[in-house]
């Protein structure tokens, strides 16, 4: 009998048991899984928190809060006596793209920058000036901006020469927690690749990036294989995790990928969370890789192919705490689309992919007296659904086997009829994919083909199938042609028509 992807008593759970961690914009959460990938009722435990921003670019967190946040997640998950030492294995995924400098003692010098940091836009302008940047992504995957460890580094060295100089290591979220509680900065592959430091065909470190960016290779974590977990450690803080390995770091991309049942080329994961990202899971790179993309390397053989988006369900939350919108949302974004509907560039933290624009900011056009917090938010959706539409439209050519894109977050899962709007935009079906944290499953599933690689996983769960409605297709059509000549205003720095 096939199972389905719903919550399982303890009692009923399937051993091995895995704990996997996710740390994302918004909380870090935590919970059991059984060898299914079922998550363990109760066992599941959440602490918000919330990045620092500033006008200048400025987006932070204090990694040590993190750090003992995973602590309390722990505490709450493993207190279960009935437990026992049944946890097989403990894992985490986070948000891609952080940094942190710390010293030759494992402390941190610096706050978490996050991937919506964009202070570095400056040294961005100057690296493209001194490095051919089509071949620097040929070789990385990556392209020179903001998100990614050379710019950063040289804005930093700027900025807080001090520190650089104090700096013995340069970790990543995941990396730091890992070495506070267990005392090793275990960092998988897709969490190196995500430094843009990293050969996606080698999975060596770049030597001309690690010169632009003044550091040597030993200053970054080796990439690990998420299929080779360090030995039990046994915390005495946590009786349960006597028996338990420790996985890598992941990125939060790859887990998304796995726990949404995109495990292949043939389906195309949408991410809908405080950020957002459309991706492809390759085997092999992406060869020759569309300029606007990038292309990860997560283990030994395979890629993410995509882009990232900034500004999802960051948008829409703006929108809800600073516009005066009606109750019926859902009734908002199902109504027919209109001409009267304002354009909106939706790049509150700036653009990612396919423009890689760090500076760009949001904007708002055809805004007349008429408009009111509803007209606005859906403008808002639409902008957030073109930018999907934009990546869809260069990763076609390098995976052009996709038939089918599953959509996952918070998002989907809060207004899910937006996915309607998503569908017409991009003219495909998008199907839902309703588990709640299937970041969170992935990492757990990634786990379990370690633990447990003959137990039958239980069935991803899923909603409505949105089809695109052709009575619309001229009208996004057009609308996609107006947001790209206003994107290019934006970028251009002309003013607006």
């Amino acid at each position: 009998m096939t199972r389905s992807d719903d919550d399982v008593t303890l009692d009923s759970a399937q051993d091995p048991l895995v704990l996997a961690l996710d740390i994302g914009s918004t909380a870090t959460r935590g919970g059991v899984h059984d060898a299914t990938g079922r998550r363990v009722r109760g066992r599941q435990f959440k602490v918000a928190h919330a990045f620092t921003v500033a006008p200048d670019g400025t987006s932070v967190i204090d990694p040590d809060q993190v750090a003992t946040e995973v602590e309390r997640v722990l505490d709450a998950v493993t207190a279960e006596p009935r437990l026992g030492t049944r946890i097989a294995g403990v894992a985490m995924d986070t948000f891609a793209a952080s940094l942190i400098a710390v010293d030759a003692a494992g402390r941190a010098l610096t706050p978490c920058l996050t991937y919506a940091d964009s202070r570095s836009a400056a040294a961005v302008t100057a690296l493209r000036s001194e490095v051919d940047e089509a071949a620097v992504q040929q070789r990385t995957g990556t392209r020179v901006h903001t998100s990614y460890h050379a710019p950063r580094l040289r804005w930093l060295t700027g900025a807080q020469p001090e520190v650089v100089a104090r700096a013995a290591f340069w970790w990543s979220l995941g990396e730091y927690v890992w070495a506070r509680l267990i005392g090793q900065p275990l960092a998988g592959t897709s969490t190196v690749a995500w430094t843009g430091l990293l050969d996606r065909r080698t999975g060596e470190f770049d030597g001309e990036l690690l010169a632009a960016a003044g550091i040597g290779a030993g200053q970054l974590s080796p990439p690990l294989d998420v299929t080779r977990p360090a030995p039990a450690v046994a915390p005495a803080r946590w009786p349960a995790l006597a028996r338990a390995v420790w996985f890598p770091v992941i990125t939060d991309g790859l887990a998304s990928n796995i726990g949404s049942g995109a495990t292949d080329a043939t389906v195309l994961t949408a991410a809908t969370a405080t950020s957002g990202a459309l991706r492809v899971l390759l085997d092999g790179p992406a060869d020759p890789l569309p300029f606007g993309l990038w292309n990860y390397r997560v283990d030994g053989g395979r890629t993410l192919l995509g882009g990232a988006i900034n500004d999802v369900g960051r948008a829409v939350s703006w929108a809800q705490s600073t516009l005066r919108l009606s109750p019926a949302l859902g009734t908002v974004l199902s109504a027919p689309p209109s001409a009267a509907t304002p354009l909106v560039l939706p790049y509150l933290t700036g653009e990612r992919a396919p423009g890689w624009a760090g500076g760009v900011r949001a904007m708002f056009a055809g805004v007349s007296v008429a408009a009111d917090g509803d007209a606005l938010f859906r403008g808002i959706v639409e902008g957030v659904a073109m930018t999907y539409a934009r990546v869809a439209e260069e990763l076609h050519p390098a995976a052009p086997q996709v038939l089918e894109v599953a959509a996952a977050g918070r998002v989907s899962n809060d207004q899910p009829e937006w996915l309607q709007v998503l569908a017409d935009v991009l003219g495909r079906p998008v199907t839902h994919v309703t588990r709640r944290r299937a970041t969170q499953r992935g990492t757990a599933l990634l786990a379990l083909d370690v633990l447990a690689p003959g137990v039958d996983r239980a069935a991803r769960t899923t909603g409505v199938t949105f089809e695109p409605r052709a009575a619309h297709a001229g009208h996004y059509a057009e609308r996609r042609a107006r947001f790209a000549e206003l994107y290019d205003v934006a970028v251009g720095g002309e003013p607006p028509r």
